[in-house]
């Protein structure tokens, strides 16, 4: 049985939950080296705790061992025609490697679901990439469904949403 704990961060721990996603995003893309920290991580309690965005972190015996949020999308894909619908985008999911495949994030994923759910989200928005193994299986077992693969040879962003109402 997991002894993890899912639950929003408090104040005080802001500097490590930033810390902790900005340390596995850097990882995960090593081009990122040098590069300042992204807003939402640079006014993180603006964007996550006081602003329209959400974020939930687990932790195992105090330990910090992952995150997720999610944040109102910015329609910076042109393809992509949200307009009119209350549309989050699926963020910043990091799990230290001894955690996964336990569950852990599709526990993060469901009640950050729940949250966006009674928040009044319409829609879940992500993309990701065909390198980073087995994240676009992870999604259509969440109930994301592909939308998009861009061409680039690099990255192929792949979109994917997931309706929570019409």
């Amino acid at each position: 049985m997991p002894n993890w704990i899912i639950q929003t961060p408090s104040r005080d721990r802001i500097s490590e939950v930033v810390a902790f996603i900005d340390s596995a995003r850097r990882e995960l893309f090593p081009m990122l080296a040098g590069s300042p920290l992204p807003r939402d991580l640079a006014d993180f309690a603006g964007t996550y705790l006081a602003g329209r965005g959400h974020f939930l972190e687990a932790r195992d015996q105090g330990r910090l061992i992952a995150g997720i949020g999610y944040l109102p999308y910015d329609h910076r894909f042109a393809q992509l025609d949200y307009h009119g619908k209350r549309v989050v985008e699926v963020v910043r999911l990091f799990v230290l490697p001894e955690y996964r495949r336990h569950g852990l994030a599709a526990a993060l994923f469901a009640a950050l679901r729940e949250h966006a759910a009674e928040a009044g989200v319409q829609c879940l928005y992500l993309h990701t990439h065909p390198f980073l193994p087995g994240a676009i299986r992870f999604w259509e077992r969440q109930g994301f469904a592909l939308t998009d693969v861009e061409e680039d040879p690099v990255w192929q962003t792949t979109h994917m949403e997931h309706w929570l109402q019409m």
